[in-house]
């Protein structure tokens, strides 16, 4: 049988970080552009899950949810010279996904949040919710 986890998402070039690391650099990114309402959700102990982590915040704007998706990539690549394996909805700025294999960031537009409720779809995956920074 072929595990289509391996063979269709690369193993991350990781150069000793592990996906927790990882995470806490991406919250950090949303931290830096004041990112709303994140939360990181570990889908480790989730069967079938596809990663080990996402991480969903909110902006408030279409130049907030850009910014915010370009600090995580520049915080990411900063600390760890990774670039995510795939990015997705940099064009409609409503949705912008950032899929590093073992880790993918999530930012919304709140509104879009809203509808397509990602949190109660992987309801049981752990929680973890940071606090805004102020």
């Amino acid at each position: 049988m072929i595990d289509l986890k391996e063979k269709e998402r690369p193993a991350l070039n990781q150069q000793d970080i592990s996906s927790e690391e990882l995470a806490n650099l991406i919250v950090k990114g949303m931290q830096e552009r004041k990112g709303q309402n994140i939360v990181m959700m570990d889908l480790r102990g989730v069967k079938n899950a596809i990663t080990d982590y996402f991480i969903i915040c909110s902006g408030t704007s279409d130049t907030q949810v850009d910014s915010l998706a370009d600090s995580i990539d520049d915080e990411v690549h900063k600390a760890s010279k990774i670039n995510p394996w795939h990015r997705e909805g940099k064009e409609n700025k409503e949705w912008i996904l950032l899929d590093y294999v073992d880790v993918v960031a999530h930012v919304f537009k709140k509104d879009r949040r809203d509808f397509f409720k990602l949190e109660e779809l992987w309801g049981d995956a752990e929680f973890t919710y940071i606090e805004d920074s102020e």
